[in-house]
């Protein structure tokens, strides 16, 4: 009887360390994948908020939980802003958000959508940008990283400690550009631009490193910049300027994803993720606006005729894109040509 019961305790023994191992392995197959996901804000700016996390719960949740994605914002895996497109490249992070121009030109033809007053509304150069990027970089400029996401933020615009009506008034000011073409265009209308990833902007204000910044109206609550100064400039028409984004993904890990999990990724990437990616961070510019104006905060709008003025002094760097192309072997005159007739598509 004794050698029965060990019989038994041996098998109910074996039963359960069986079953325990047929919960672990379900367990590992419910959540096959992390993906780690690295940007350069703070969690509760615009963009973590309203695409990146509502990006990630989209995929964890149609993937069934078998991909997680667990988001290391204001650059919490380490590196600095203008680094991230390399953390991708090089698996340091699995998916990075970032701006395309904190790399200069090294990217240099998505720098046809941040040409002055190129810009009209967020959905239609998004949807544009995409279709460019898939025409012409996807195997080119951006063969060593995966693209998700393509997309620009709402009109670019000019923040200050001392009102801008006109380009005179800003000669002799430090202005934060975000990119080669905007710095480009600071130095244009006679500011002193200095290059600064979005991160260090608030620092660079409180501390007069910058005199302003050029930065659309939908960050400026994450960064308190009304609260540092309190004179906007906005344009009438097409905007002043506009930055370039992508949601890149490392090459290697997105092949090594089963077929079914490359579709969960696929199906919420490419040309509508990223119309939705510009729409929605253009739409969180009115409420940062508001914030402005309830602070009691002196919002200078150009009229036509006003803003004609900063599109004249502007021009001269079409030439000089076109010219930097061509010295890079491309046609940077078709370029425009094309993002013009796209952009003017999709704006009606």
């Amino acid at each position: 009887m004794t050698s029965r019961r060990k019989l038994l305790g041996v098998a109910a023994g074996v039963a359960i360390a069986a079953l325990g191992a047929g919960f672990t392995a379900t367990t590992a197959a419910a959540q096959e994948v992390t993906l780690k996901l690295h940007q350069f804000l703070p969690a509760q700016a615009n963009v973590p908020k309203l695409i990146l996390d509502v990006w990630a719960a989209n995929i964890e949740r149609e993937s069934g939980g078998r991909i997680k994605i667990d988001s290391y914002p204001s650059m919490q895996l380490g590196g600095r802003p203008p680094e991230l497109m390399d953390q991708a490249i090089d698996g340091v992070a699995d998916v990075v958000w970032t701006v395309v121009g904190y790399t200069p030109g090294r990217f240099p033809s998505t720098e046809v959508f941040e040409l002055p007053f190129m810009m009209t509304d967020a959905r239609a150069v998004s949807r544009a940008y995409w279709e460019m990027f898939d025409k012409h970089w996807k195997d080119t400029e951006f063969q060593d990283v995966h693209i998700l996401g393509t997309w620009v933020h709402g009109p670019g615009m000019i923040h200050t400690k001392d009102p801008v009506n006109t380009p005179a008034d800003l000669q002799g000011m430090k202005i934060r550009g975000g990119s080669r073409s905007v710095n480009s265009l600071l130095t244009k209308l006679g500011a002193t631009p200095v290059g600064m990833p979005v991160p260090a902007v608030s620092e660079g204000l409180s501390k007069g490193v910058i005199d302003g910044t050029t930065i659309p109206w939908e960050v400026t609550s994450a960064l308190k910049v009304p609260e540092l100064v309190h004179n906007h400039t906005e344009f009438s028409g097409a905007a002043l300027y506009t930055l370039t984004f992508v949601l890149a993904m490392n090459k290697e890990k997105y092949e090594s994803l089963p077929d079914d999990l490359k579709k969960v990724i696929d199906d919420n990437s490419g040309l509508e993720f990223s119309v939705f990616a510009g729409g929605t961070q253009a739409d969180a510019d009115g409420p940062s606006r508001q914030l402005a104006v309830d602070m009691g905060n002196n919002i200078i709008t150009l009229d036509a005729a006003q803003t004609q003025e900063w599109r004249d002094l502007a021009q001269p760097i079409y030439d000089e894109w076109i010219a930097d192309m061509a010295s890079k072997g491309k046609d940077g005159q078709a370029l425009i040509d094309e993002a013009r007739a796209l952009i003017a598509k999709y704006s009606q």
